[in-house]
């Protein structure tokens, strides 16, 4: 079993090598947390014209507070438009969506399930109907809520040259349940330690699902959306990069998200993110390594960032079982056994802690919940973590499909600014 051994301490020095990008980056960044100084913000014209894409399935009940946030928007409402593509509702999806203003296009092929079957939908009818066209498109979830100036601060970004921008993820439901709030951490945790760094490094960052904009030069380039797979986000992120195009990271452009409950709810909607990063990989994987060996740092930190503390946490589980069978079953059970798993276990589960206890930390500002609330966050946040190792597992051979997540936080219940007793966004 001395092979063994040495395989682990192997995938030990490479997890140490593959991450030493975040490394970098999470040091970068808490320097630039205790040395902050005040942003001079550069002056914006506020002339380009966005459209904003929304694509929702039974969302009837969320949907009207997103709408209510563009509107509340400090950015000039002429230069918004909003749409929302309503995909095989069986809910008042489309009538409130229009109730508030949006222009609202249905959606009922059965070819196809996904948000980003329902965005290459919407983005053909905007072509036909709008040929102008528009500066930029946003891309936002039905259950997102946008802080008052989320709009502007994107326009800066992009004014600036940056064709493809993301803003902050942040949670509406922190405090919901340990599952919301690992949620919450991972996101804040992205966007404080991954992204930030990434954009002062001016390397491209990671979107995450929501809340990004894209030029229109680039879509049409692309010939409108055409990342189907079930982590579209991600795909479209690696196409991208490999492109050459760099994404640049908004941190004053704040917006929020509800994340799911319940473990069950969580389960199937990573296994689905698992499979679907295993399916970027398998389809652009070549051409990621390809880039890395001719000098694409961003395609080598996005393969870093997102594919080797799975498999390698997954190797790692998986020849630790092995070892500890087989010593006890060739000389019978000892705990002496244990202290080896065990304390590989008990170094991962203070990391993982640490790295949430940072987040907490660091973001303290952004965090809608309670003292208690947050330090549930800090000791459950490991195991949320360590779930994705049976997931990993089970990605692999499963074989999941797009499936809505139940949406049920309203704007109400959620603060802009400061405690979550204070000020409360209304409209």
């Amino acid at each position: 079993m001395q092979t063994i051994t040495t395989i682990l301490h192997w995938i030990s020095i490479l997890f140490l090598i593959c991450s030493f990008p975040q490394i970098v980056y999470m040091a970068a960044a808490l320097i630039r947390t205790v040395r902050k100084k005040p942003q001079v913000l550069p002056a914006t014209s506020q002339t380009n014209r966005y459209a904003v894409l929304i694509a929702a399935r039974n969302e009837e009940t969320c949907l009207p507070d997103l709408i209510r946030s563009i509107r509340a928007q400090d950015y000039p409402q002429e230069n918004i438009t909003v749409f929302v593509v309503a995909d095989n509702c069986t809910d008042n999806t489309a009538a409130e969506a229009a109730r508030y203003g949006a222009r609202v296009y249905t959606r009922s092929s059965v070819v196809g399930k996904g948000k980003g079957y329902a965005l290459s939908f919407l983005l053909k009818r905007i072509y036909r109907d709008f040929p102008d066209g528009f500066d930029g498109y946003f891309v936002f979830d039905a259950d997102n809520i946008l802080a008052p100036d989320f709009i502007t601060e994107m326009d800066r970004k992009f004014s600036e040259g940056n064709e493809i921008v993301t803003g902050y993820r942040n949670s509406k439901n922190f405090g919901s349940s340990w599952i919301s709030s690992s949620y919450a951490l991972w996101f804040m945790r992205t966007s404080r330690f991954m992204n930030a760094p990434r954009e002062f490094f001016h390397t491209s960052s990671q979107i995450t699902g929501t809340g990004f904009l894209v030029s229109r030069r680039i879509l049409e380039k692309n010939g409108g959306w055409i990342y189907h797979l079930l982590t579209e986000d991600f795909e479209f992120t690696v196409d991208q990069i490999l492109l050459g195009n760099r994404i640049a990271f908004c941190e004053t452009a704040e917006f929020f998200d509800e994340q799911p409950i319940t473990f069950a709810a969580s389960w199937n909607q990573r296994i689905r993110w698992a499979k679907g990063y295993l399916q970027v990989f398998g389809r652009y994987g070549k051409k990621m390594m390809k880039a890395v060996f001719t000098g694409n740092y961003a395609a080598y930190d996005v393969s870093m960032a997102s594919l080797p503390s799975a498999v390698f946490s997954l190797a790692s589980f998986l020849l630790n079982l092995v070892l500890l069978f087989w010593e006890n079953l060739a000389g019978g059970f000892h705990l002496a056994s244990l202290y080896g798993p065990l304390t590989v276990l008990l170094r991962s589960y203070l990391l993982l802690a640490c790295i949430a206890a940072l987040t907490v930390l660091t973001e303290r500002e952004h965090i809608r919940a309670t003292a208690a609330e947050k330090v549930r966050s800090v000791i459950t946040f490991p195991i949320f973590m360590f779930s994705y190792i049976p997931i990993t597992l089970c990605a692999i051979f499963a074989r999941p499909e797009w499936k809505p997540i139940p949406h049920v936080v309203t704007a109400q219940m959620i603060s802009v600014t400061g405690d979550p007793a204070q000020k409360v966004i209304n409209f």
